[in-house]
């Protein structure tokens, strides 16, 4: 198995590697396989992980398991000859498997801005022996974005709603965002600025320090269980109940992998979430 860092993969098309000729295409990461269809490379791809749920026509190919949770056997079964991949795929034991089975293995970068989506689609371009239709969907995906930057730059700074994304309140403590996501990103793209910035990644909070992060608005993925609480059971806990977001009932559900993917379509989330923040511009 190659492992193949996106520098890596923008010289694939020079050296007429054999990913170019890959007939049975393992696509890991909503992102990642949503920009395969994006760039008509469908017809390739065998199977796809647990993430990879748009368009709803990949929904009908194989799954092999979440990708932070791959199984050799599941990724062995489909008998792939590349597998191309979001950032983060694992786990390493796993990996080391299909090093060992020669299967070529390509991770795409993965950063949370608009650069990081135009880099994201020439990565997945190369791999999969698209470049002049990556370069064309670059070309529509960074018009699209700089369309929403335009309209979020218009947002006075007084005026700008500081928003918490909460990613879970499992047994009714708050996993929240922190700067360096995905929802940090979004946030960010939306005009908004995030409630949490003193740690990367999720945390779970304590209850004042929600309280002082003080956000406006509530973000979270639309989805059931301990992931989401019902707006008055939300609202109502300890470390919300205080906070400017509860006194307004300002919550706002979306689609995860259309709200944190992070790829063709996130200048129309950033966009959608704007509007839902601030009203139509």
């Amino acid at each position: 198995m190659r492992h193949i860092a996106f520098a890596a993969a923008l010289s694939l098309m020079a050296t007429a590697t054999p990913m170019l000729a890959a007939e049975r295409i393992l696509s890991i990461g909503g992102s990642v396989t949503e920009i395969i269809y994006a760039l008509g490379g469908e017809d390739k791809v065998i199977a796809r992980d647990t993430t990879s749920s748009y368009p709803v026509a990949a929904e009908e190919l194989p799954d092999v398991g979440y990708m932070r949770a791959l199984s050799p056997e599941g990724v062995l079964s489909v008998n792939p000859d590349l597998i191309v991949s979001e950032a983060g795929a694992g786990p390493a034991e796993t990996l080391e498997v299909l090093k060992k089975a020669g299967i070529t293995f390509i991770e795409v970068p993965d950063s949370f801005t608009a650069d990081g989506i135009l880099e994201k689609i020439a990565a997945v371009g190369e791999a999969i022996g698209k470049p002049a239709e990556a370069v064309k969907l670059s070309a529509e995906v960074e018009n699209d974005l700089t369309s929403v930057a335009e309209k979020t730059a218009t947002i006075p700074e007084t005026e700008r709603k500081r928003v918490l994304f909460i990613l879970s309140t499992r047994g009714g403590r708050i996993m929240a965002s922190g700067t360096n996501t995905a929802a940090d990103g979004i946030i960010s793209l939306a005009g908004g600025v995030n409630a949490l910035t003193d740690f990367e990644g999720y945390k779970l909070m304590t209850d004042e320090a929600v309280s002082q992060a003080a956000p406006d608005v509530i973000l979270m993925m639309d989805r059931g269980g301990d992931h989401g609480a019902p707006n008055d059971e939300l609202l109502a806990l300890p470390a919300i109940v205080t906070t400017p977001a509860a006194e307004t009932r300002s919550v706002i559900r979306m689609d995860g992998l259309y709200l944190l993917g992070f790829g063709p379509r996130t200048a129309d989330a950033a966009l959608a979430l704007a509007q839902k923040i601030y009203g139509t511009f």
